[in-house]
């Protein structure tokens, strides 16, 4: 399965970064100041779920409508694992600006509806999206996952 390239720390290409941007040190003293780096992830590299989304790999879609799309994880960690994904590429959640409210809005309301269908939205679900390389993110387009059909137990190992 081919990832989002570049790296994961690396700001979205498509939200502005002001030239020069620095973060002060914390004490003051002669270290130079941090600066921003240039973004490294090339939004023009399609992701597998851009792909899924567009109809051009097949997949078990349970939803889909002008702004995300649902479907089936291919290796499933609780009966019932959809992704849900919005229709054009965010590559984290780190990156979400106030233009994208729409779609993560739809995104929660879409997994609250398909919990309903699928049965679990009575016993109880869980909703999830990982952020980055510490987060867990395996694949650099924003998706959310619909987790459900068997207690879940706590959120982390303690």
């Amino acid at each position: 399965m081919k990832l989002f390239g570049g790296h994961p720390l690396a700001p979205h290409p498509r939200r502005a970064t002001i030239a020069g941007d620095t973060q002060e040190p914390a004490v003051p003293g002669p270290a130079a100041p941090f600066v921003t780096p240039e973004p490294t992830i090339d939004m023009t590299e399609d992701t597998i779920f851009s792909k899924i989304a567009r109809g051009e790999i097949p997949a078990d879609i349970v939803y889909r409508d002008d702004l995300v799309t649902a479907f089936r994880d291919i290796r499933p960690l609780t009966p019932t694992h959809v992704l849900i994904v919005p229709n054009d590429a965010i590559p984290t959640l780190a990156d979400v600006s106030a233009d994208d409210e729409a779609v993560l809005g739809r995104m929660l309301r879409v997994a609250a509806e398909i919990a309903e269908k699928e049965g679990i939205a009575q016993g109880g679900y869980r909703v999830m999206i990982n952020c980055r390389d510490h987060g867990g993110q395996e694949v650099y387009h924003l998706h959310m996952h619909l987790l459900g059909g068997r207690p879940l137990g706590p959120m982390l190992a303690r």
